[in-house]
This record gives C-alpha cells, structure tokens and sequence, in this order.
C-alpha cells in the first residue's frame, strides 16, 4: 500500500514533504543516497516499514515474522510503524509500541491487523485502545500505562521522523543496512522481497569487510 492510499483511507489530503533524499534504481532494490546509520554500527539492520490498515503488509506479516528468525547473528531486524505525519496512524504506532514493550506484540499481532481491517475498529487513541485490550492482556492498565508513556511517544516520532529521512512512499518495505530498499513492487512478490533482502544483507557485509 503507497503511502497516498494510505492517507486516503484515513480521511485526509495528501500533502508530500519536500524530498531530501535521491534514490538509484537497481530494478529490485533502490539505493538511499545518503545512507542511514543504524543504532548499532556492530550490526546490518534490517528495517520493516509496516502499518495495521494495509492488506499487503498484513500478508507479509507471517513471512516476515518467521524470516527473521533465522538471521544470523550480525543482522538485526527492526520493524517500524509508518506513521506519515498522520494521527490516525500515529496512533496505531502507539499501539504497535505499547505491545512491543510490554511483552505482547506476537500475542496482538493478528488480532490488530484483524481489528482494523475485519472489524474497521478505530484503534487511534488511549480510549479505543483500553476498550479494544481488555481480555486481551493480563494487564490492562499496566498496557495502558505503557501506551500513554513518553517513550512510547519519542518511539512514534521517531518512526515518523526515519520514514521521512529513507523517503519512505509504500508498505511493506524492506530497508537494509540504511541504504538499500525492496518491496514486492520492486521485487515482484512478498517472498522475493526477502530474498532480495537476504542478497541485500551479504552485500552489505561484504562492503564492510573492505572497510
């Protein structure tokens, strides 16, 4: 799903930062110019750009959750919430971190991407969300508390910020080790997609063995 449908969904014009970014197009994967350092220089990051209204990321999902799984130990794999300046997907990133801190996003995983887009539940604040969870956590309010935190919110703006910076324009995408991007438009399917990703991951362990 672009990033303009996305918006579209959510009820609100389109507005298109000015791009600070040049992409290369490498026909299954484009080049970031600049790159993007990751949080750990030791590792080859491998971001996941993602949001809960999307069909295609949804599908991606059980691929991608079992995929990186088997990575080796130099890559880490970091999935991250498109939130495009948008409130509404502000929100289901809120949702999205508060699971993963407190221990219960592969509990909610399915059950969220089956709210929002089965169910059309708006999940887009403290009150949804406390309403949607109970029965569905051990801990209610200690989810609630970690939803309304503020690095929880550091953790949205900060997604929003990174999309922004990589340029990002559709979900799923793929970005490995901040400079090279894939997704099934490029790549032709969700499967493909991580196989580009794998070449992407020994490419980029290649480049800092000459380093």
């Amino acid at each position: 799903m672009n990033r303009r449908d996305a918006l579209k969904l959510a009820g609100l014009a389109l507005v298109l930062p000015a791009s600070g970014a040049a992409w290369a197009n490498s026909g299954t994967y484009q080049v970031l110019n600049p790159a993007h350092k990751g949080d750990d220089p030791s590792k080859i990051e491998v971001i996941e750009f993602f949001h809960y209204g999307c069909p295609h990321c949804r599908d991606f999902d059980p691929l991608v959750s079992a995929w990186k799984k088997l990575l080796p130990a130099d890559v880490v794999f970091r999935p991250v919430p498109a939130v495009w300046n948008n409130p509404q997907l502000a929100g289901l990133a809120r949702l999205y971190y508060a699971a993963e801190i407190s221990g219960e996003r592969d509990k909610l995983q399915s059950a969220i991407f089956a709210a929002v887009q089965d169910e059309k539940r708006p999940l887009f604040n403290e009150e949804q969300v406390r309403e949607w969870v109970t029965g569905k956590v051990a801990d209610p309010a200690k989810f609630i508390e970690t939803y309304k935190s503020f690095g929880v919110g550091s953790l949205v703006q900060r997604a929003d910020q990174l999309a922004r910076a990589m340029k990002i324009q559709g979900v799923p995408s793929v970005v490995v080790d901040g400079k090279y991007l894939t997704s099934a438009s490029m790549s032709g399917s969700h499967e493909n997609t991580l196989k580009v990703a794998e070449e992407l991951i020994e490419r980029a362990r290649k480049e800092r063995a000459v380093k």
